[in-house]
């Protein structure tokens, strides 16, 4: 293996991004027309400042524009050997895979976000810190939470780089104790949902009911989970991942890991944000890693073409 396709959660939107992809990339139209038609929505009308203060438009987007140009670098003769997704990008990782087609991936988002926003509308959210490693977070956790002010270590994305959920109230409070700590960062995310821990336990079960009811197959190009951060090809175990990743933390780092052990040298972030890339370039000295929304796709198709007669060496 040598190329790896990312998919992004949360976080990484900002207003427009959709409009600008799209000037870009004109061929993208076609696939936004089918996202619309999917949703019987207008998917370009949620990418507005006002739209995008919901999970739902953030979700929706994010997906929308990850799968776009995963489609389009196929089609360019970029080819990923394994692909993986982190919280909803998931989804997105299984259509590009070929797990799952892409209308009922796309109506399963929007159910899932529609059931996180209902579930905690306001007050809840995530963070991010930077600096700090897992053992020494996880105390001042155990200082803040608590039944009426919960919060919990939701991703774990490096060794010292890590995302929380909880109440605002819970999360600003540790930010606090970890920047006096000596965190290199420590800031709330603009993400309005607690999730990737047990808060959103019933959110995971009405998930995986749904789920239940779509056509999930083998995956034609390897998916890495959530949950494990391993390499699954079995359906029921991308269902469960699916469905159950908003209820556990996710391993993302163990997931990376896993791409480079069995030989992914070339990372490439689909769209919105670069968060991906900086965590694959940090963790990995001997690989790239490429955010589309910042490289021309000619670049990107040199390098692949290059890892694939690097592959085909004798």
């Amino acid at each position: 293996m040598s190329i790896a396709f990312l998919f992004p959660g949360q976080g990484a939107q900002n207003p427009g991004f959709l409009h600008r992809l799209i000037e870009k990339h004109k061929e993208l139209e076609a696939h936004f027309a089918e996202a619309s038609d999917a949703l019987s929505q207008d998917v370009m009308a949620l990418d507005s400042e006002d739209a995008l203060t919901s999970t739902v438009a953030v979700q929706l987007t994010t997906v929308v524009a990850a799968t776009g140009m995963a489609r389009l670098c196929r089609a360019r003769g970029i080819k990923p050997q394994a692909v993986a997704g982190l919280s909803v990008g998931a989804f997105a990782a299984a259509f590009s895979g070929g797990a799952i087609e892409f209308a009922p991936m796309l109506k399963m988002v929007a159910l899932r976000a529609h059931l996180m926003e209902h579930a905690y509308p306001t007050g809840y959210g995530l963070a991010a810190v930077v600096g700090l490693p897992q053992r020494q977070l996880a105390g001042l956790v155990g200082r803040i939470h608590s039944e009426e002010r919960p919060v919990y270590i939701a991703n774990l994305n490096a060794p010292t780089q890590f995302v929380l959920a909880g109440k605002k109230s819970a999360l600003n409070d540790l930010l606090e104790l970890a920047r006096t700590a000596g965190a290199r960062k420590a800031e709330l995310m603009a993400v309005a949902v607690p999730s990737h821990c047990p808060l959103l336990t019933a959110v995971g079960d009405e998930l995986a009911a749904a789920i239940a009811e779509i056509a999930v197959v083998a995956p034609e190009t390897p998916y890495v989970s959530n949950l494990g951060g391993r390499l699954v090809s079995d359906p029921e175990a991308i269902r469960r991942d699916l469905a159950r990743n908003v209820m556990y933390p996710v391993l993302w780092r163990d997931a990376t890991t896993v791409l480079h052990e069995v030989g992914v040298r070339l990372f490439l972030e689909m769209p919105p944000g670069h968060t991906l890339t900086n965590l694959a370039a940090e963790a990995f000295e001997d690989a790239r890693a490429l955010a589309l929304d910042e490289n021309r796709l000619d670049t990107v198709e040199f390098l692949a073409a290059r890892e694939a007669a690097v592959d085909g060496a004798p």
